[in-house]
């Protein structure tokens, strides 16, 4: 039986955890999950849990997860937490007996952390949106004047950001204060971010962008080592409450699979793009399993088990379940007790 352990990493993993379980009928896996929430959900769908100590990072954490792999005889570690610097130390995790699935190596994962470095880069059949990098006021006026020469309506967001925070589509009518009072969410006046840049000499890389406005993609994937195995694009509804649908678009898929290449990705990770007035964008690849994993293997592929089991035994002879094209999902808060 091998011993795999999850770091602390997004909540996702508690949903991870659960399907290994269930497609692991032989009971080849001992799932062991660790982190700095002693009542996390996550802890509830593994075999053994362990919380994690406060503060460690970079080296210091790195020491302690070498001898957690020791002490708790862990044979596969998937990380979350220092995911680029564990994957560029592999060869220290492999001496004492620990195989570690990686997303990617620490240069890539660095790389897909800063969306400027990213889009600057890309190469694949569906781009980003048009974008300028800024970093002062002046750079963003220039920005914003070229830009909507050509595009009804822009939008900002930082270059390195996770669960879309800082992101805004820029509205040139309302004040920040009318769009607070009339509950328009991930919007911001023009002319008060104007004069918020223009109060500081410099800010932190940031893109502004032509906004996509139509449907979004979600693709959940596992890849081996730069060969996409299986991927599942869920598409997004404009308005809540609808659910997701399983839709299996070539463009999509073509676009993921040179994206996986190119980038070497490998395990369970997540690509997303977004329709707007010239078609389909490339919004960003997530070196990680997404907040939605659960929904996309509903599907039929059973995504984490396929990452663990391919990783495992090899991808030749482990069968992949046919994709249930059109298939609606969505997913329910249900209430529970924590540990």
């Amino acid at each position: 039986m091998q011993r795999v352990w999850f770091n602390k990493t997004f909540s996702s993993v508690g949903s991870a955890i659960r399907l290994i379980r269930e497609a692991d009928q032989a009971g080849d896996y001992q799932l062991l999950c660790s982190s700095t929430n002693a009542h996390t959900p996550a802890f509830l769908a593994a075999h053994e849990y362990a919380v994690e100590p406060s503060g460690l990072k970079g080296q210091d954490y790195l020491a302690w997860c070498l001898a957690f792999c020791q002490t708790h005889r862990v044979g596969i570690f998937i990380p979350g937490k220092e995911a680029g610097l564990i994957s560029a130390e592999r060869a220290r995790f492999e001496a004492q007996g620990t195989h570690v699935l990686c997303t990617a190596s620490q240069e890539m994962l660095l790389l897909l952390d800063d969306k400027a470095r990213f889009y600057q880069g890309v190469d694949c059949s569906t781009p980003p949106a048009e974008f300028r990098i800024v970093e002062t006021a002046v750079a963003f006026d220039a920005a914003y004047r070229e830009l909507r020469k050509t595009h009804a309506k822009l939008c900002i967001k930082p270059t390195v950001s996770v669960y879309g925070l800082g992101f805004s589509v820029l509205d040139e009518e309302r004040s920040s204060a009318q769009l607070l009072l009339e509950g328009v969410p991930y919007h911001i006046g023009l002319e008060d971010l104007r004069r918020g840049f223009a109060a500081m000499e410099t800010f932190r890389p940031m893109l502004v962008m032509e906004y996509l406005d139509g449907y979004e993609f979600s693709v959940d994937c596992v890849g081996d080592n730069g060969r996409l195995v299986c991927a599942i694009p869920r598409k997004k509804p404009l308005l809540v409450g609808q659910g997701q649908l399983i839709d299996l678009r070539d463009d999509i898929l073509e676009s993921t699979r040179q994206l996986t290449q190119a980038y070497g990705l490998n395990g369970v990770f997540n690509v997303q793009f977004r329709e707007g007035r010239n078609g389909l964008g490339l919004l960003e690849i997530n070196p990680r399993m997404s907040g939605g994993i659960a929904m996309a293997c509903l599907a039929g592929p059973n995504l984490p088990y396929l990452a663990l089991a391919g990783f495992d035994r090899g991808f030749e002879n482990l069968p992949i379940a046919p994709i249930r094209v059109g298939l609606r999902v969505g997913e329910l808060s249900l209430a529970t007790e924590l540990p």
